[in-house]
């Protein structure tokens, strides 16, 4: 595992040309004094369902928004060493997914900078699709951002 990034690499080396990018982040407190925020996802061969790698971190006290926008803009990076055409991200968070197809505004002004840090992150990439999933259907992600904050603070309760 890459302690300073927080992701793990399957070691394969073949070609994935077709991604799929599945994020979470959580706040227990959310924007609360002391709340404390992780980042999760996999990124996974679209064509065979392989995981290529997953990030999962604590990051410190942030928002939840916050928390899903850094966890999508560390696994793009991550996905990023891949070389890959195509990327299918996949979020529960409305919020990410709408600003970033251009839907919905971005009215807090601290996004920005996180909104533009994806869009650069995935300017590489032939094509693009960012895809809203319930909740229930980002389990693995969902679990990896809470990994995170266990371990940051093992004697918590959720």
């Amino acid at each position: 595992m890459n302690e300073q990034l927080g992701f793990e690499l399957s070691g394969a080396t073949r070609p994935h040309r077709n991604l799929a990018l599945w994020f979470d982040g959580a706040s227990r407190g959310n924007g609360q004094p002391g709340a404390r925020a992780s980042i999760g996802g996999l990124v996974r061969d679209a064509d065979t369902g392989e995981v290529l790698a997953e990030v999962s971190t604590a990051i410190g006290e942030e928002t939840n928004n916050v928390a899903e926008y850094q966890a999508l803009l560390e696994t793009v990076r991550c996905a990023n060493q891949f070389g890959a055409d195509t990327l299918r991200v996949h979020g529960d968070s409305a919020l990410v997914i709408n600003q970033l197809r251009g839907e919905w505004k971005v009215k807090a002004s601290h996004l920005h900078p996180l909104i533009r840090s994806v869009r650069d992150a995935v300017r590489g990439y032939q094509q693009v699709e960012f895809v809203h999933v319930r909740r229930e259907h980002n389990r693995e992600a969902d679990a990896l951002a809470n990994q995170a904050l266990d371990a940051a603070d093992p004697g918590a309760v959720r």
